[in-house]
């Protein structure tokens, strides 16, 4: 290090390890507000920056449109400023640390969209100073951080690694899953040189229980494709396994459970009506995109984003042929009970939930859909599915499902739903995601799909 980067480094790890450095998160959504609640746990004062002005004054009014994060946790940070929102992005020049938690979402083409990055960079270089670490936990593909960001904060004549530093860190967030919160899951940080590595790697060692220093930035960004690849590609597997078992009259579910007794060598995963969440139908297309610079096919993900993808028309294949065989009836006029909109049980979240496309293309074919789900009372506005927007959750009452719907077709398997009244109350039950597994009674009703 040269006398002025050694300076600008030593100062800022001076400032972390007294938890004097201010934190800027930009993004407070999914992984922007759990992120802030661990930070704000260490002991850093956050300074969070989100376009939406509705959203900012929620926040800065300790209410919390997620559930990761309860009100009562949120107003509790708000206590004392310790933690703020705002929409004013010129004041990126007041933290320390600048955290960016933006998504990165695919276009029509299935390329990836980097406007919510640029635009923050963006933002972030007209404020920039020397001093400043900026780390980016967007999911994205390897050579953003030093491709797109870097040239983009160095317009102004500060260099990254002697001006201000720069990593990348992805972010590792499971909404729903109360075993892993943000501050009990590893961290995975690759810098844009040796002196923005050890701050990064300081910085997080404060509230997460490890840190794993990877090269650079692009192996960093290469790790967590590798982890949502992982993971799409054995879903696709069992959806595969379950409509070719389902031939055979095997029951998919028992054979995972079975093979789950095996102490090593396999790894259960579960099939269902598709893929959702902003993370494994997307991420995937990011190194496919990014493969192609390098001439290389990448068939094996785009294999299984084809399987994933075609899922939930296989589940509607087999709800129109249970109505033909088990009712006389087509789809056409159809009376559907939709249990669960979200992409995945306990979470209110719902992007790229297959739910959609189901309820948007039974309703192509002449269906009424009507949807439960405790975690979403109204389908908020999403690009892919605008007519959907609005509709509101119908009340769980038993007596008036019975005889009214012809079929409820389990899309979310949501803890606390009462499965065995539903079951009683409607006479065909479509399950994609076995969760009448321990009904007893009416299992002549029940489909698994």
């Amino acid at each position: 290090m040269n006398g002025q980067e050694a300076s600008l480094h030593q100062r800022l790890a001076r400032k972390i390890e007294a938890r004097e450095a201010v934190i800027g998160i930009i993004g407070l959504g999914y992984v922007g507000l759990p992120l802030a609640h661990a930070v704000h746990g260490a002991g850093f004062r956050i300074l969070g920056f989100d376009v939406a002005s509705d959203k900012v004054a929620m926040f800065n009014q300790g209410v919390s449109p997620i559930g990761s994060v309860s009100s009562e946790a949120l107003t509790d940070m708000t206590r004392n400023d310790r933690f703020r929102a705002t929409d004013d992005f010129s004041r990126l020049g007041e933290p320390d640390i600048i955290l960016i938690c933006v998504p990165t979402p695919l276009d029509a083409h299935r390329e990836p969209d980097m406007t919510y990055i640029v635009n923050s960079v963006e933002a972030i270089a007209k404020c920039l100073r020397p001093g400043q670490l900026v780390v980016l936990e967007s999911t994205t593909y390897p050579g953003t951080t030093e491709e797109v960001m870097r040239p983009v904060l160095e317009r102004g004549g500060l260099r990254s690694g002697q001006d201000f530093f720069l990593a990348y860190s992805p972010e590792r967030e499971d909404p729903g899953n109360p075993q892993y919160k943000t501050s009990g899951i590893p961290k995975v940080v690759g810098g844009d040189g040796e002196a923005a590595l050890q701050l990064a790697c300081a910085f997080y060692a404060v509230f997460v229980p490890s840190v794993v220093p990877v090269s650079n930035t692009a192996t960093a960004e290469a790790v967590k494709l590798m982890e949502n690849i992982f993971r799409s590609v054995n879903i696709a597997l069992v959806n595969e396994l379950k409509h070719v078992y389902g031939r055979m009259g095997i029951n998919i579910w028992e054979v995972i459970e079975a093979a789950k007794t095996k102490p090593f060598g396999f790894m259960p995963f579960y099939p269902g009506p598709g893929l959702g969440g902003h993370c494994i139908p997307i991420d995937p297309f990011y190194l496919t995109w990014k493969a192609r610079e390098y001439d290389v096919p990448t068939r094996f993900i785009e294999l299984a984003g084809e399987i994933n993808s075609r899922a939930p028309y296989q589940v509607i294949d087999r709800l129109v042929r249970e109505l033909s065989d088990r009712k006389a009836k087509s789809a056409r006029n159809a009376r559907i009970l939709m249990l669960g909109v979200a992409y995945k049980k306990n979470v209110e979240d719902m992007r790229e939930s297959p739910a959609l496309v189901l309820m948007q293309e039974l309703e192509d074919r002449g269906a009424s859909v009507d949807y439960y789900d405790p975690f979403v009372p109204r389908l908020a506005e999403t690009r892919a599915h605008p007519r959907l927007a609005g509709r509101a959750c119908v009340e769980w009452h038993l007596d008036n499902f019975c005889g009214y719907y012809d079929v409820a077709l389990i899309c979310t398997d949501h803890d606390g739903v009462d499965y065995a009244g539903l079951v009683g109350a409607i006479d065909l039950v479509i399950d994609t995601r076995n969760a009448t597994k321990d009904v007893t009674l009416g299992r002549g009703r029940i489909v698994l799909a």
